[in-house]
């Protein structure tokens, strides 16, 4: 598996929607969250050095678009993505198993950092179902690809559930349920980050 080709592809999908991402952010948040975003993952990309190991090639990714990215997306995400890199280790190969060791440790990051659970309109919802779909399809026998396709379904899919829920965090919990009715920009944001992960797996194999 090829990390930086993620990150790469990950920067170039996020770019491609960032303005659709802040426009949905803008009815229920700060209305920035995909020019945020883009411009941290341009910055990640830019740090990529084409000689380190994938867990470091994480780390520093990680690093550089919490130091990138404006509002509270920046450490959710960028932590996020260097605590993958640091469960990956000294790694020289990402196989499937490590992989998905590496997006369960995502997903604790994520929780830990923004106290969220399933249910309560965040990136999580597209997160946890995605790393669970993951670890079922490896469960099943699945290769990396197999097992990224469908974590990137999961993500889609929970991603689109959060339309009739209301904000539980974020900027989005003061509207009550007026909140109700929209689709989270984070959990959108995280299952384009999956979708990537799972089109680069896919022409790897």
């Amino acid at each position: 598996m090829n990390v930086l080709e993620w990150m790469r592809r990950a920067a170039e999908m996020i770019a491609a929607e960032a303005e659709r991402l802040s426009r949905l952010d803008a009815a229920i948040g700060d209305g920035d969250h995909g020019h945020n975003l883009d411009r941290g993952f341009a910055a990640a990309v830019e740090a990529l050095p084409e000689n380190a190991t994938p867990g470091r090639a994480l780390v520093l990714a990680g690093r550089a678009i919490v130091s990138r990215t404006g509002g509270v997306s920046g450490p959710l995400y960028g932590m996020a993505v260097r605590r993958a890199g640091k469960e990956l280790g000294d790694a020289t190969e990402v196989d499937a198993a490590r992989l998905g060791a590496a997006l369960r440790a995502a997903l604790g990051c994520v929780q830990e950092l923004g106290e969220a659970e399933e249910g309560e309109k965040t990136m999580v919802d597209a997160l946890a179902p995605a790393v669970a779909a993951y670890e079922q399809a490896l469960a099943a026998g699945g290769d990396l690809a197999a097992c990224a396709r469908a974590a990137a379904d999961a993500a889609e899919r929970g991603a689109q559930a959060t339309v009739p829920m209301q904000a539980r965090k974020g900027r989005a919990s003061y509207l009550g349920r007026r909140s109700i009715g929209h689709l989270d920009p984070g959990a959108v944001s995280t299952a384009l980050l999956i979708r990537a992960l799972a089109d680069v797996a896919s022409e790897d194999a």
